[in-house]
């Protein structure tokens, strides 16, 4: 049986910045990452962006180097089965048990898969893989049909278009990202898209999935490849198996504490006590980092609350963003900027208080956008801040 103090279950981003801040903060135990992909820990953002759209290389977090540097042992290819609070140990899928005096569990989100007919023949964009698998098999003209308008169906559009493909969006809602952006920047968003040739289809259920095409209840849709994008599922199997309290998400409270004292969760699975919004689980690249360091710091006796407003940003073809907070579809949306330019500033306001932020094409901005969050403001006082 192999023995650390701290043991990180699942090789994200999360995880990656719990090592980071644990050794940057003075703990120099044993300390182990168990991941289940054969890859070192890398961040997803670039999957559905840049290294899809063929604009970069594939990057890792950190080199092999960096882990030996920071006295860190990577389980890479390990799945972790089976958590026994009792006796304190993880048990592993080559047969082995770790055992922990503190645990992190960053076991991250899966992608959805609807019980739709013929779910088998399509694919799903999680890992480096998928994403090589996905980019090696778009040709000019390759028909790839993203079943799910939000975030990553909109992003993997751009990526295809951007590869030669041609890109078909199949939307439940009225309009992609209604629920986020509300009706007017979500029609602006989905025009976007149509002025670069992307096909999108709205108000669409789909029926049926079979090779070369996908059965929707606007008729058949010829398709070369099918994503699902419908969200994603967060990783709780692991936790809820061994008793921890889960519902969407690992539940834990406002210093990423589970219902055991020993255990703690960080990133897209956990359901964290915000301490202004309440109970909230956020699947972004920055929220990652922070519950990551977060975590570490509450494992270590450190002070720190989850505080922070939701932060988010994509790039589609032109329209580049960053948004923060957190709004609902009922909010009043106030546009200040020029956004038939792509250079913008959005507000969201429940009665008088800002809920959400976002700067389109105009940078350097956010940290004001953040301090308007959460604080009450007259539409005169919110301009494109330049």
């Amino acid at each position: 049986m192999g023995t650390a103090d701290i043991v990180v279950i699942g090789a994200g981003l999360a995880a990656v910045s719990a090592i980071e801040t644990l050794r940057e903060e003075g703990y120099d135990g044993p300390l182990i990452l168990v991941g289940r992909e054969p890859e070192l820990p890398y961040e997803r953002p670039q999957l559905s962006k840049d290294f899809l759209a063929g604009a970069k290389e594939f990057k890792l977090s950190h080199d092999e180097a960096w882990y030996a540097e920071k006295d860190v042992t990577v389980l890479a290819g390990t799945t972790a089965t089976a958590l026994d609070l009792k006796d304190g140990t993880v048990a592993l899928d080559n047969g082995k048990k770790l055992a922990f005096g503190r645990l992190l569990l960053a076991t991250g989100a899966d992608p959805k898969t609807p019980p739709i007919p013929g779910i088998e023949h399509a694919v799903t964009l999680r890992t480096v893989e998928d994403a090589r698998r996905l980019k090696e098999s778009v040709r000019p003209g390759t028909r790839v049909v993203t079943v799910g308008g939000g975030w990553i169906g909109l992003e993997v559009a751009a990526s295809v278009t951007a590869l030669g493909g041609k890109a078909v969006v199949l939307e439940a809602a009225a309009q992609p990202l209604l629920n986020v952006l509300g009706p007017e920047l979500a029609e602006h968003v989905a025009a976007l898209h149509t002025r670069h040739g992307v096909e999108i289809h709205t108000g669409t259920t789909v029926e049926a999935i079979e090779p070369g095409l996908v059965r929707t209840s606007v008729g058949e849709i010829p398709a070369d490849i099918v994503l699902v994008a419908v969200g994603a599922a967060p990783a709780t199997s692991l936790a809820a198996d061994a008793g921890l309290e889960v519902g969407d998400g690992i539940v834990v409270d406002e210093r990423l504490r589970t219902s055991d004292p020993r255990v703690f969760a960080a990133g897209d699975v956990a359901l964290a006590q915000h301490t202004v919004l309440g109970p909230l689980r956020v699947e972004h690249w920055d929220n990652a980092i922070k519950q990551g360091r977060l975590a570490a710091r509450t494992m270590l006796g450190k002070e720190g609350t989850y505080d922070w407003q939701p932060y988010f940003f994509t790039d589609q073809f032109e329209f580049s963003m960053e948004y923060v907070g957190r709004s609902a579809p009922e909010d009043e949306v106030l546009l200040r900027g020029d956004t038939e330019r792509d250079e913008f500033i959005a507000y969201w306001r429940r009665g008088a208080t800002v809920t959400a932020g976002m700067n389109v094409g105009i940078w350097d901005v956010n940290d004001k956008l953040r301090e308007l969050v959460g604080t009450e403001a007259d539409p005169d006082q919110l301009t494109d801040l330049s």
